[in-house]
């Protein structure tokens, strides 16, 4: 007999892989299902490192899950028994006018959040690695890091199993169907009977969930590797992740040389749309050639030739903020997808959340402004 589950998760990235762990660390009956086998290369969630930073640009709103991620991230990397944050500190560099310099220090001023704000001569003796312009600022805080996507992933997975929860790979989910008693899941190798579904399929979730009535594209992003002439200059220990706006609302990210890959770049959005099932992985020139500029012009001793490229795919919303809610109409279905670029820092915590809406239907987490209702009218 085909056994029931309190709640299934659709796709096991971060956000999935998150909630199963999170599900199963609270005793709840679940299981996870995915097309692919994760973690993988498939989606968002892979190229070895993702940024953590708490003075939030985007909006002061976010932090409260910033500072309910940290130790959650914590708890899992003591599970795992291996490194999965590394704290390098987090640089935001443009003009003192420009949306990333204004909206960190907005969040840092909002919030209390210890941080130094540098004029490019300070900036260019503390931090000799970045080319700097003269109107540039550069803000530090100390809050900021690197994460290792791969590794999370699977420390959630195997903490979750650890704690009773199935996973079951290679199982593309091909319908989602609400029923009276809960959700039935249509799968290529059966049918999964749960009270609650959590999707948090990433690109696929348009697919899924025909009925979600918001434009969510998928976006093919390159990201690069570059070796540095001084290893040491380029650590962790003396190099932060940052984020560079230039021009105005032009962002090129970059991470320091851990766990003996090279400095990794990329330009966060301008990617084209793509189908999230058929996607050129192969990197060409063309798609490297904006992070060879950067490498060759903004950075100090940076091989411009790329040692590494690979692909993965943002997700977006219309206003780039995240989706976190049950589907209008199906409370039984929670929708945790959609984070635009710049979600897996969250993915602890908000896998979390997807488990108090599955189990209570409501969460005291902060999340209203990821609701699906600020679509309603444009939808």
């Amino acid at each position: 007999m085909e056994q029931r589950w309190d709640l299934a998760v659709v796709g096991l990235g971060a956000m999935g892989s998150m909630a199963l762990w999170r599900a199963a660390s609270r005793g709840v009956r679940a299981v996870g299902l995915d097309r692919f086998t994760p973690p993988h290369d498939r989606g968002s969630t892979h190229g070895g490192s993702r940024i953590i930073r708490t003075a939030y640009f985007e909006d002061p709103a976010y932090l409260p899950l910033l500072r309910e991620a940290f130790p959650l991230w914590r708890e899992l990397e003591r599970e795992a028994g291996e490194p999965l944050l590394t704290m390098t500190g987090a640089a935001m560099i443009g003009p003192r006018d420009s949306t990333l310099v204004t909206g960190s220090l907005r969040t840092a001023q909002v919030h209390d959040l210890p941080h130094t704000l540098l004029d490019s001569r300070e900036a260019a003796r503390r931090f000799p690695q970045f080319r700097l312009d003269r109107d540039d600022v550069l803000f530090h805080e100390d809050g900021g890091g690197v994460l290792r996507p791969e590794a999370c992933v699977r420390s959630a997975l195997q903490g979750a199993t650890r704690r009773g929860a199935t996973v079951r790979t290679g199982t593309p989910v091909q319908m989602i169907e609400p029923r009276s008693d809960g959700v039935r899941l249509h799968t290529a190798t059966g049918i999964v009977d749960a009270r609650h579904v959590a999707v948090c399929a990433g690109p696929w979730t348009s697919s899924l969930l025909p009925s979600l009535q918001v434009p969510l594209s998928v976006e093919r992003q390159v990201t690069a590797w570059f070796t540095p002439q001084d290893t040491a200059l380029y650590a962790p220990a003396c190099f932060p992740v940052f984020i560079r706006e230039r021009p105005r609302n032009h962002f090129v990210y970059g991470i320091p040389a851990i766990d003996g890959a090279g400095v990794k770049l990329a330009v966060h959005h301008e990617g084209p749309r793509v189908d999230p099932d058929d996607v050129a992985r192969e990197v060409t020139e063309g798609d490297t050639q904006p992070l060879r500029e950067h490498a060759a012009h903004d950075m100090h001793g940076l091989d411009p030739q790329p040692v590494r490229a690979v692909t993965c795919l943002y997700t977006n919303t219309p206003d780039e903020h995240f989706v976190i809610d049950t589907l209008p109409g199906e409370p039984r279905i929670t929708v945790v997808s959609a984070c635009s670029g710049h979600g897996f820092k969250f993915a602890a915590v908000v896998g979390d959340v997807a488990v108090d809406l599955a189990l209570h239907g409501a969460t005291e987490r902060p999340v209203a402004a990821f609701s699906l209702r600020r679509f309603a009218k444009t939808a």
